[in-house]
């Protein structure tokens, strides 16, 4: 800042000293008066500049004594006061014979000394209501219609209390100091300046100004009659509103024309001056002329006998300001002298006729239709002066009250109605009050206001004393004053002007009667004196000096060129009606497609990207599959569509139909989706459309669901039925072709999922029959159709639908020996009956009638079975279990068996033998039932004994190894246990919820209360301080939104780069800091506020959506307020286009950018893209740099206020850096693979080197990358090595892209093309939440499939540290491994098993759990217990694993678990729970941890890690 300040203190320096140089060698030896009127009073420099206070003749009236004006109801209607007060007919001349040119001199004069009708920033309105059925503006009666009307300019200062009350300021200078003719800034006059001899910049014509071809400062609206807008052709003149009609354009042009003529003359009378000193005495010539001609001329005329006292000399005392009684009221009483048109004439005192918009003529040119028009100079401003103004009265013409112009939005308003509510505006007090305080006679009643006017029109003064109910006090000033004026301005108005013009010249130091200023000499003056307007014009026109009369501002008898008649509204042009424009037409269809692109882009691009990930083989493999099957196998092959049912997609399939008479559906994939054996049917009913193209065919098969298909074209279907029909050879089935309409074939189809449903109902039935279930359980079919029953009670399964409600494979040998059993009729279905007597056996059946039937499906002639054949029923039962064992181990499964059971040396296994051998498992047996798909769903209070199960836990509650004997795991509590109610257990569940994640919720808090915060405080700068802020009430909520969100989102997303700062959050968790803050939550937080951030940009962006249409329908006035920067209001100019605000602002094109490298960042993070193509999700996280970039740009630009977004951007910048270098330094390094085993189910071991002063610990993880895979991205890996050992190991599971090609990579054949192993590039360690497991005196490690990887590492840590007897917290381990099938990851069991060796003091209890099998009490389970158990009596080592540890088949029961271990453990009051797999399994954990601790007992705290 100090810097700045320096700077400009030199520029100020040279600028002064060019400035002396410039004026010395020029030899101007007077003082230059400043263009923005500062320092004319030396004492009080902003007196009279621009932008200083009206000075008040009373005190403001404000309804709250500070700001807010007094409006209806405690005023009057300012449209009906309008109508009323002034309304009146056209064509009355003034009383004194005022020509026209004199009322527009006055505008002149008005323009030069004030403008306050610029609108005020903020912007304010008070917009005035149109009475219900105005004839003009509401004909249709609606009463909603609003006349647009803005509040001035004010000082942002004042307003504030009622002893500083809203003080309007003035935008152009109060002295009378041509800044009309030059300018209100040295910048304005040099725009206007030629910098040649002295003159103003002439335009295409010498004698006219330049005509103005792109943005610029001179105001312009519409025109109201056309409207045509635009600044094109406005001419370019000091006062702002020269263009305002052509009248003011003329006196503005005339004033031009003498400057440059009083330039010409100078330079002829001393060519040797330089141009700034013609300028510079050009210009004291003309604004000393204007000063004679407006106070002497002018003024004495205007107001009648009243003149302005003597020049006393300069007062420096005195204060010029304009007063608001003044500019708002006063001056404004010259509207009642304009006419309806202005006559045209030439020098010959010919009246030309004017060409109206439709071809017809008028005498002269309509006011309402002139505003912003261009006409000729000359013929305009002789006709003004020989036409003769309105009568100076109360009377305004309609076209000023009617018809004047206004925005486009309405482009017509009313004059007076706007003069009225200025006055409320500005806090004018009343015409009483102004009275009192000039000191004139008060006035009691309304008829006392003017005597003469109340003998002549008694009813206007009765109409307006009833508005104002009757309450003179109440009677404003603009309306008090136009009631007492006759034939001039009334005593009130009178003094007003008088004091404003006697202050303004009396406390003007460059005042062309000041002898003191040395800009005159005492002949200059005289001669400046005797100048009128008629010589001006003479100078400056073509006319000659008889051609206008002397006394230019009056017309006499006698005087040249007399007008033709006084004109009145019947004999000219209509006025055109008001026209409303919405400044939205035509955008809004480009614009809702927009938005809805740019909101519904992540959606499509998402369904996109996942269209594009299955590949266009997807597609084409069906047709190819069916070329293939066609050439080779079958004797038809057509792809067609299978319709599954109403409102499902056509799936899309290929039909076969090969030699052997079997028709089968394959899906898109490739895999058989259903087959038909046509030669086992009777009849084939076939059903075909008749309508729609002919492409559907339904197939009504016997006994099944029906098959109905759609094909491309009906040649393709006929070419199907033809292969439908039985060859020469065959006999059945005879086929029964039938047409009809489209939808009656749908209706008629028996789809899979009614097929289904129909089955369902048989089951329960079956179910209610065996078990004596209520109907009302069963599925009560009293509601439904006798047809319907009757396919439920003849239905029969097939073997597929039955080996589905079994939930096994039907092509598994115990379905295939069951369903033979079943199936006494042998017609391949089984009935009602046939099922039913099956599963009265399983379900109510004794152990014996059970090993009995099951003994019976494999002994058909009961004869007993041999080895062969008894060991094919065991493996029948093991096959069942899903691929539970292997094939050898289920050999050695039955040899343990067989030799347990002493079967080895008999011929023929008996069912007693077969029943001896289940001796020791009869409650298994007992219990055993048929789990029926969808059984237990319905029946599982009928099915489970909640108290047997109880007492049938398996084995795993011991927790022992099968050599050692130590106590169970299930103890007598050493403690009573609280039996709390529901509310009881809620309020414990809390507690521990927040003891458990209190670091969480802490977190969650700061971070969070921080975003919310900083959104409030923008919130509430933006709606409670909008006043301050310059944010109109229009458009506060879209920047109230879009302001509050983009704070919190400021804050969120730097602070994001805090979660993912891995080195320090590692180096963290070694201090103090990690009993404050969960580091290892931290990627959690990072989706948190990854999330809570995208929420609020979408939020942020429907902010700017309304913003952007509130923009688009802005008047300019509006806008430039909100962004100075931008826009400049000249009135002019149309709103941007919402285009505009997207496509060519900074901030647009940066936000929409934004938004779609969010899209792409946000989509594939998606967890299903993270899955499918890891290096995708890589490589668009990259775009946070573009992310950061484009959001510091999309602040910068500053629109609304200044940027923030570095505040909260350098910390953690700067900390996210610093541990990107520190990765780097790692990255550098190449790590070399000592060993590389491919082991089964995809998993790769790699182990290589460790680096030197590489220390981690148990249960942490890195980050390796590949570069021989032609990428460098880094993919996280726990590790499987532990601290102690001096290689570190991996054991990575090949899931997706860049897995699968290491693998590859390491394979025999890869090794011998590279000729050596693939060297990695190292990053980390880094920490989670699982090596805390150190920090509890009982953990216990949940692993699910390759989440085991961490507790790999843990538990081989544990047995050393315990082996050296190092001295750690934990005294014991509970390893509970789950996996589908133990051959998914066998090297775990290896691991565990040099676990179990190491671990002499029984630290670690180690249960596997394998899924793939059913329940422990279900049938096809029984005998896999059986196997397991003999196999462990036999060998002391599981089936399964090999390990000494117990296996055991389903789900663990982990809360059962957990309770066991409160009560194993009394004395422990916290156990870590450490999990690592599927989000599935951790939150069961989770769900189990906090049942646990709705206890009042051991607490249970949970870390866990998804992948």
């Amino acid at each position: 800042m100090d810097l700045r300040k320096w700077v400009w203190s030199i520029c100020a320096a040279v600028g002064l000293v060019l400035c002396v140089s410039e004026r010395s060698s020029c030899e101007i030896t007077w003082e230059v008066p400043r263009f923005d009127g500062w320092y004319n009073s030396l004492g009080y420099p902003r007196r009279g500049a621009v932008g200083s206070h009206l000075v008040r003749l009373v005190p403001a009236h404000y309804w709250d004594g500070v700001y807010q004006p007094v409006q209806e109801p405690l005023l009057p209607n300012p449209r009906r006061l309008s109508s009323l007060l002034a309304g009146g007919p056209s064509g009355v001349p003034s009383t004194r014979n005022q020509t026209v040119l004199s009322l527009f001199f006055g505008y002149h004069v008005a323009f030069e000394i004030f403008d306050s009708r610029t609108p005020g920033c903020p912007p304010e309105f008070m917009n005035i209501k149109v009475p219900k059925g105005d004839p003009v503006f509401d004909p249709t009666a609606t009463g909603n219609v609003l006349l647009p009307f803005q509040r001035g300019p004010w000082d942002k200062e004042s307003g504030q209390s009622p002893s500083n009350p809203r003080t309007q300021v003035n935008l152009v200078t109060a002295w009378m100091d041509g800044s009309s003719i030059y300018g209100h800034s040295t910048s304005w006059s040099d725009s206007l300046r030629s910098f040649s001899g002295g003159l103003l910049t002439s335009g295409s014509e010498w004698n006219m100004p330049n005509q103005a071809t792109g943005r610029t400062s001179m105001w312009s609206t519409a025109d109201p009659s056309t409207g045509d807008h635009g600044s094109n052709g406005l001419y370019m003149l000091g006062n702002a509103w020269a263009n305002e009609n052509m009248f003011t354009a003329a006196e503005g042009i005339i004033w031009f024309r003498y400057h440059n003529y009083v330039a010409s003359k100078l330079h002829e009378e001393h060519p040797e001056w330089s141009d700034e000193k013609l300028f510079q005495n050009a210009r004291k010539t003309v604004v000393a002329t204007f000063q004679n001609i407006a106070l002497y001329e002018w003024l004495p005329g205007y107001l009648g006998d009243k003149k302005l006292p003597p020049y006393p000399g300069y007062q420096k005392f005195v204060d010029p300001g304009i007063s608001p009684e003044f500019q708002a009221a006063a001056i404004r009483f010259g509207i009642t002298m304009a006419p309806p048109g202005v006559y045209m004439r030439n020098s010959t005192c010919h009246f030309r006729k004017i060409v109206n918009t439709d071809g017809s003529l008028s005498p002269a040119m309509r006011l309402c239709n002139s505003f912003w028009k261009r006409q000729d100079i000359d013929d305009l401003l002789m006709g003004m002066a020989s036409q003769i103004a309105e009568r100076e009265d109360n009377i305004v013409v309609e076209d000023l009250r009617d018809f004047m112009y206004g925005p486009l939005r309405f482009t017509r308003t009313d004059l007076v109605a706007i003069t009225i509510q200025r006055g409320r505006d500005f806090g004018l007090r009343s015409y009483t009050e102004v009275r009192k305080a000039l000191d004139l006679p008060p006035v009691k009643t309304f008829e006392d206001i003017n005597p003469e006017l109340n003998s002549t029109n008694p009813q206007l003064l009765r109409d307006v004393a009833e508005l104002y109910n009757r309450d003179i006090s109440k009677l404003e000033l603009f309306p008090g004053g136009l009631l007492e004026s006759v034939d001039g301005p009334g005593p009130v108005f009178s003094a007003i002007i008088l004091d404003q013009f006697e202050r303004m010249r009396n406390g003007d130091r460059f005042w062309f009667e000041n002898k003191q200023n040395g800009l005159f000499t005492d002949e200059e003056i005289q001669m400046i004196h005797n100048v009128t307007f008629h010589d001006v014009l003479i100078a400056v026109t073509n006319a000659e000096d008889t051609d206008i009369q002397n006394s230019v501002f009056f017309w006499s008898d006698g005087d040249p060129c007399p007008q033709p008649t006084q004109l009145n509204a019947s004999m000219l042009h209509p006025c055109t009606n008001a026209t409303k424009l919405n400044y939205f037409d035509g955008s809004k269809a480009g614009f809702g497609i927009f938005i809805i692109v740019l909101f519904l882009f992540p959606v499509g691009q998402y369904h996109t990207n996942k269209c594009i990930s299955f590949g266009t083989a997807i597609i084409l493999r069906p047709l190819i599959n069916c070329f293939k099957r066609k050439a080779v196998l079958f004797s038809f092959c057509s792809p067609a569509y299978e319709w599954q049912g109403r409102k499902k997609p056509l799936l899309p399939v290929i039909v076969e139909v090969d030699e052997k008479r079997r028709l089968q559906v394959f899906d898109r994939s490739g895999s058989a989706h259903r087959s038909l054996n046509l030669g086992s049917q009777d009849y084939l009913d076939v059903l075909l459309s008749n309508d729609r193209n002919h492409k559907a065919l339904l197939l009504k098969v016997s006994k099944e669901y029906d098959l109905v298909l759609f094909f491309d074209d009906e040649s393709k279907r006929a070419a199907f039925v033809k292969h439908l029909h039985p060859g020469v050879t065959d006999i059945r089935p005879e086929i029964r072709v039938k047409q009809m309409r489209e939808e009656e074939l749908l209706k008629e189809a028996l789809t899979k999922e009614q097929r289904a449903q129909i089955v369902e109902t048989f089951i329960r039935h079956a179910f209610s029959k065996v078990l004596e279930i209520e109907k009302c359980d069963a599925g009560d079919m009293s509601g439904v159709s006798r047809k319907k029953a009757r396919e439920v009670l003849q239905c029969e399964l097939t073997a597929s639908e039955f080996a589905d409600a079994l939930g096994l494979k039907s092509d598994s040998l115990f379905v295939d020996s069951m369903f033979t059993l079943a199936d006494k009729d042998g017609n391949g279905y089984l009935s009602f009956q046939e099922f039913l007597d099956v599963i009265v056996i399983f379900m109510k059946g004794s152990p014996e009638e059970k090993s009995k039937l099951m003994f019976s499906m494999n002994d058909i002639g009961g004869t007993g079975l041999s080895k062969e054949e008894f060991a094919r029923m065991l493996r029948s039962f093991i096959e069942i279990s899903n691929g539970a064992l292997s094939k050898s181990q289920a050999e050695d499964g039955i040899k343990a068996m067989l030799q347990a059971a002493d079967f080895d040396n008999k011929e023929k296994i008996t069912w007693e033998d077969f029943h001896f051998l289940l001796r020791d498992h009869e409650k298994e047996l007992q219990f055993a039932q048929l789990n029926v798909k969808g059984c237990r769903k319905f029946f599982s209070f009928v099915l489970y004994d909640a108290t047997v199960l109880d007492s049938l836990q398996p084995q795993w509650l011991y927790c022992r190894k099968l050599s050692v004997n130590t106590p169970n795991v299930y103890v007598k509590p050493k403690r009573e246990q609280y039996i709390r109610n529901p509310i009881q257990q809620k309020i414990q569940q809390f507690k521990r919820f927040i003891e458990n994640y209190r670091r969480h919720i802490v977190c969650f808090i700061i971070v969070y209360g921080i975003a919310a915060g900083v959104t409030l405080e923008r919130c509430y700068y933006y709606t409670l301080q909008a006043e301050s802020t310059g944010i109109p009430e229009t458009s506060v909520v879209g920047i109230t939104v879009s302001r509050g969100t983009a704070a919190a989102i400021s804050f969120l997303f730097p602070y994001m780069l805090l979660t993912v700062c891995r080195n320090l959050i590692t180096l963290c968790r070694e201090t103090f800091l990690n009993r404050y803050i969960p580091f290892d939550a931290a990627i959690d937080f990072h989706r948190f506020m990854a999330m809570t951030a995208i929420i609020l940009t979408v939020i942020h962006s429907l902010g700017h959506v309304v913003n952007i249409y509130i923009f688009s329908i802005s008047d300019l006035s509006i806008l430039s307020c909100l962004f100075p920067r931008v826009f400049s209001n000249n009135g002019s100019e149309l709103p941007l286009k919402w285009s505009w605000w997207f496509f060519q602002t900074v901030p647009g094109m940066t936000g929409v950018l934004l938004l779609f490298t969010f899209a792409f960042m946000y989509v594939f993070a998606s967890h299903y893209f993270r899955r499918i193509s890891f290096r995708a999700f890589w490589i668009t996280h990259y775009l946070y740099i573009v992310v950061y970039v484009l959001t510091i740009i999309h602040g910068s630009f500053a629109l609304i206020q200044e940027p923030r977004f570095y505040i909260y951007l350098i910390p953690p910048a700067l900390l996210f850096l610093l541990d990107k270098l520190i990765s780097l330094s790692r990255k550098k390094l190449e790590i070399p693979v000592v060993r590389a085993e491919l082991l089964p189910s995809g998993v790769t071991h790699l182990e290589f080197k460790r680096p030197q002063g590489f220390v981690y610990r148990s249960g942490q993880w890195v980050r390796i990358a590949c570069l021989m895979l032609g990428t460098d991205e880094y993919h996280p890996f726990t590790l499987t090595s532990a601290p102690h050992e001096e290689n570190l190991s991996l054991h990575i599971r090949a899931v997706g892209p860049w897995t699968s090609r290491l693998r590859e990579l390491y394979t025999e054949e890869s090794l011998l093309e590279l000729g050596a192993y693939p060297k990695l590039y190292l990053d980390g360690p880094f920490g989670e939440g699982h090596q805390e497991w150190i920090d509890f005196e009982v953990s216990v490690l949940v692993g699910g499939g390759i989440g085991v990887t961490p507790f790999a590492s843990i538990l081989k840590d544990l047995v050393f540290k315990s082996s050296i007897k190092s001295k750690i917290q934990c005294k014991k381990v509970y390893f509970i491994w789950v996996t589908r099938t133990q051959r998914q990851f066998e090297w775990v069991s290896d691991i565990i098993r040099e676990v179990e060796e190491m671990d002499t003091q029984e630290l670690v209890s180690v249960h596997t759990y394998i899924t793939q099998v059913a329940e422990k009490f279900d049938l096809r389970t029984t005998m896999l217990y059986v196997c397991e158990r003999h196999f462990q009596k036999v060998w002391n080592r599981s089936l399964f694993t090999g390990l000494r540890s117990v296996t055991h088949f389903g789900r663990p029961p982990l809360v059962s678990f957990f309770s066991s271990l409160q009560e194993v453990h009394p004395e422990v009051g916290k156990m870590g729970v450490f999990s690592c797999g599927p989000p599935g399994l951790t939150k069961n954990v989770e769900k189990a941890c906090q049942q646990m601790n709705k206890r009042d007992q051991a607490h249970f705290i949970h870390h866990y890690e998804n992948f």
